[in-house]
């Protein structure tokens, strides 16, 4: 294995050999032109122009004309994309698992505890983004005025500290907040059979070993043994440990397929539960951070139209 200094130091020279085009969105605001005249992506970067090829001759870059070459090594090029492939990869798996939790699953999903396996890809995707995020940061910004006089300097800052929120949040809701709903839901009485009130009946939602059980117009029926309904969730979209009375009408089958199943005893009437303190800060933690996630979604939308 080689020594930790040297890998530093080869990855320190790749990530510094590339040589810098000071052709920004500063330039593009100063000559009123667009990014388009010099780079054959419209909203900037990549490869360039005939134009563009020009421009940065006349900074001195050792560009080829023939080549279409943006002044970087091969090597820095490629460790470049290489670098903005893995941020917008995990892009995805933070985001997709945010707006999956909130659309198809509801924050009620992980209002118990987070999951492991939601906790493990949140908390490496933050990682990787961030590493990747601070790459890119070098490549993109040759100077700290950016931020602060250009718009795409502005969008990035905001991006940038729309993230840290969500990393502190994030952090704050695995390691304080999660413990604390886990312990609340491992004090809720764990009947195996009967009569069970709503918030009982949400503690067999599958997970875990659990047992997957849900209620249908009073009845509650025992779905564990159905291949259907694994790991507590049937088709993507219905979440064990609730009530389902009001949605079958979008399930493709009739009512029969549910009163098939082993019925164990009824759900019993009673006042749903107020939310705790803990549970109230997650959901606002989590409609936050999804808000956060739409603001990032409009940021790059408008580095690439606006």
């Amino acid at each position: 294995m080689l020594d930790r200094k040297v890998v530093i130091l080869i990855f320190l020279t790749i990530v510094f050999s590339a040589n810098i085009v000071s052709a920004t969105e500063e330039y593009a605001e100063t000559t009123a032109r667009d990014c388009g005249v010099c780079h054959l992506d419209p909203s900037g970067g990549g490869e360039l122009t005939a134009e563009g090829q020009g421009y940065a001759l006349s900074l001195g870059s050792s560009v080829s004309p023939a080549a279409g070459s943006t002044g970087k090594s091969t090597a820095s090029h490629l460790f470049h994309l290489f670098t903005g492939y893995l941020h917008i990869l995990f892009g995805f798996f933070w985001f997709g698992t945010i707006l999956y939790v909130h659309l198809i699953l509801k924050p009620a999903y992980a209002s118990g505890g987070l999951p492991r396996g939601e906790v493990k890809l949140g908390l490496l995707s933050m990682v990787v983004m961030g590493v990747t995020g601070a790459i890119l940061y070098v490549y993109r910004v040759p100077e700290s005025s950016i931020l602060f006089t250009t718009r795409f300097g502005v969008l990035l800052l905001v991006k940038i500290v729309l993230y840290l929120i969500m990393v502190c949040s994030a952090l704050f809701a695995v390691f304080f907040l999660g413990p604390r709903l886990r312990r609340k839901k491992a004090k809720v009485a764990m009947a195996q059979s009967g009569d069970l009130s709503l918030e009982e009946l949400t503690q067999h939602d599958g997970k875990e070993g659990r047992k997957v059980y849900f209620s249908y117009r009073g009845e509650i029926f025992d779905a564990t043994d159905s291949p259907l309904w694994k790991n507590g969730t049937h088709m993507g979209r219905h979440q064990a440990g609730c009530d389902l009375t009001d949605v079958l009408d979008q399930a493709p089958h009739g009512e029969d397929k549910v009163q098939a199943m082993p019925r164990i005893g009824k759900l019993i009437s009673s006042e749903a539960p107020g939310l705790t303190p803990p549970q109230k800060l997650f959901y606002a933690m989590a409609y936050m951070n999804l808000g956060f996630v739409l603001l990032i979604l409009l940021i790059l939308a408008c580095w690439k139209w606006w």
